[in-house]
């Protein structure tokens, strides 16, 4: 389905606003100011604890369901986008009918719940693994036997491996939906993984869709590592080519308009099924800010304000690392110490983006750092000297 067109674009100087204070908002906020828009977020923590606030014009402390707060970000804002998929859909709803919201929230309330959202990417024909709805005890017992060993994620709620618990046998199964208090959850059949990939696009509300480079990523603990892009080489072309195919029709599927990113699992017989989708710019989009014509966040406010989407062009190859909190802590040390910036900044095409959080702890994304190169292999050779002048793990691709 085509959206109508997009009735009229935001002037620069206007108000943008932003539900969700995390690192996504902090540069979704720089990003509309370099384009000369001011923005005021939405968020219950402090300002000084706050990555977006910090550096957002105006800071609106209320929970994202507060009545009070969001009224008065309508009455700030021209459009409203968000920076996290669990924002409430209703709070979106409610800012809808008093200015532009990106995205909508029919779109978000799909993605927010794995078990609507596995329905719709299969409902549109695009593969998804072999799953089966857990709402309670006895679903698990009526599961197919071809779901074990699985994975059992909670259905809403969950993100960077939380929610989520590796299963061989039913009894394993039944004993962490008791753990995750017996929360309706999702049960996945192990698939046979060659590797990982992404897509981040972005589609305004007039239907036009820009699309990047795919981006291969290696996931420790649940959470981003390293996300590497090299162009034709990141994957094989059919690969890109599904890949691309898939994403652009989850979004017109949800008439999406915003960024959106959809992770993929290719197969080791090379087939492609969705893992999951984030309406919102991701983590494994970071390399943008550095290694394209338009960084994801730019996009974001393109689509906001009603501006024309920027090229996706990847300028160079990239390695992106991302920065947790586990680096503060050297050699199993209980106070937090800066990791060694000099060194890693040595090289010569690392670029380092700090969150502002003030508390380090490990797991805890701080920040992220990008290597461009000529060639993919110079950015590895780049990133893999960063990660060890910071004590982080070899940057590899399994």
């Amino acid at each position: 389905m085509t959206s109508p067109s997009i009735p009229f674009s935001i002037a620069p100087g206007d108000w943008l606003g932003l539900l969700g204070g995390g690192q996504l908002g902090r540069m979704f906020c720089q990003a509309a100011q370099s384009l000369g828009y001011r923005v005021v977020v939405l968020d219950p923590a402090e300002t000084d604890n706050c990555p977006a606030a910090m550096v957002a014009d105006r800071h609106i402390k209320a929970a994202y369901d507060d009545a009070e707060g969001l009224r008065e970000l309508a009455s700030i804002a021209r459009a409203v986008t968000t920076e996290f998929e669990n924002v409430p859909a209703d709070s979106l709803r409610i800012l809808a009918a008093q200015c532009r919201v990106s995205p909508a929230a029919s779109a978000v309330a799909v993605v927010q719940d794995r078990i609507t959202e596995k329905a719709f990417i299969a409902a549109h024909g695009i593969p998804v693994a072999p799953h089966a709805a857990i709402r309670q005890l006895a679903d698990i017992d009526e599961a197919d036997e071809g779901l074990f060993p699985g994975i059992l994620k909670v259905a809403r709620l969950g993100y960077d491996g939380k929610g989520q618990a590796r299963i061989a046998t039913r009894a394993e199964a039944r004993e962490a939906f008791a753990s995750f208090g017996d929360v309706p959850c999702v049960l996945e059949a192990l698939m046979p993984l060659d590797y990982e990939i992404s897509v981040v696009l972005a589609r305004g509300f007039d239907g036009d869709i820009v699309v990047y480079p795919v981006a291969r990523n290696v996931h420790r603990d649940g959470i981003l590592a390293v996300t590497t892009v090299a162009g034709a080489a990141t994957a094989a072309q059919h690969v890109t080519d599904q890949a691309g195919h898939a994403a652009r029709a989850i979004a017109r599927g949800l008439d999406y308009s915003g960024v959106l990113c959809v992770e993929f699992f290719v197969l080791r017989d090379g087939r492609l099924v969705v893992n999951e989708i984030a309406p919102r710019p991701h983590n494994s989009g970071h390399y943008t800010l550095d290694a394209c014509v338009t960084s994801q966040f730019e996009q974001q406010v393109r689509v906001l304000a009603g501006l024309p989407l920027g090229s996706t062009h990847l300028l160079s190859p990239a390695v992106m690392l991302n920065l947790l909190g586990d680096i503060w802590f050297e050699s199993g040390q209980s106070t937090a110490q800066q990791p060694r910036w000099s060194r890693a900044l040595e090289v010569k095409s690392a670029k380092l983006h700090l969150y502002g959080k003030r508390e380090a702890r490990a797991g805890r994304k701080m920040g992220h750092l990008t290597c461009v190169g000529a060639t993919i292999e110079a950015a590895q050779r780049d990133a893999a000297t960063v990660a060890d002048a910071l004590g982080m793990p070899a940057p590899t691709d399994e």
